[in-house]
């Protein structure tokens, strides 16, 4: 029940106080990101934090001029890859090998597959593709924040191409896809603060299957 009252207390908070966060809990949030699912276990995105108040300064008007990108503690920025390469795969697939010790006549057909698959889609399907696996670390980030008692603010209200060009993603072949500003609510300041949480009953959202 812990967590589900963690998630109950946790919304997307919309005025920050500019508290910052400790590092050990800002350590399990990433931790928590690192170890989300992903398509064949690529993990196709890197996660920006960015703890300077000049660069929050300057991404602030290419996100909606949303004040809790500049008071949060931390803006976590989930970049994925621009698209896949031989390369990307192939250093996730050997990264398997080296740590687990061994080579699996499986795993290394499951490689080839995807070798000759992925690399020849559309750079932009491919991007689409990996920014839903950094969607599920995303995901798993504000459930580890909401966990520490951290308060957060999903964001897709932002110039993409803007954020790329101020953190020079591009150069390195990623492309911003979500924001997560992380920090502590200013509840004076935050209309959403005392409004009681509102979702889908269980019965219209769940249809279980017999």
């Amino acid at each position: 029940m812990e967590l589900l009252d963690k998630l109950n207390w946790r919304y997307a908070t919309k005025a920050m106080n500019g508290k910052t966060v400790p590092q050990e809990k800002v350590d399990r949030i990433l931790e928590a990101a690192r170890l989300a699912p992903t398509s064949s276990g690529l993990q196709p995105f890197e996660i920006i934090v960015v703890k300077n108040q000049e660069l929050k300064e300057q991404i602030k008007p290419v996100a909606w001029n949303q004040s809790v990108v500049t008071d949060a503690s931390h803006l976590l920025v989930f970049a994925a890859w621009d698209t896949y390469t031989e390369e990307r795969i192939n250093k996730m697939f050997d990264l398997t090998n080296e740590i687990r010790g061994f080579k699996n006549e499986g795993w290394e057909n499951y490689r080839k597959q995807l070798l000759g698959i992925y690399p020849q889609r559309d750079a932009e399907e491919n991007f689409q593709h990996a920014a839903r696996q950094a969607y599920i670390a995303f995901s798993q980030a504000i459930t580890a924040a909401a966990f520490e008692g951290v308060d957060s603010t999903p964001m897709e209200g932002f110039d993409a191409d803007a954020v790329d060009k101020i953190l020079g993603l591009r150069k390195k072949g990623l492309r911003s896809c979500v924001l997560l500003p992380i920090g502590y609510r200013d509840a004076k300041e935050d209309w959403l603060s005392d409004l009681v949480k509102v979702r889908k009953s269980t019965e219209d959202l769940v249809t279980v299957l017999d």
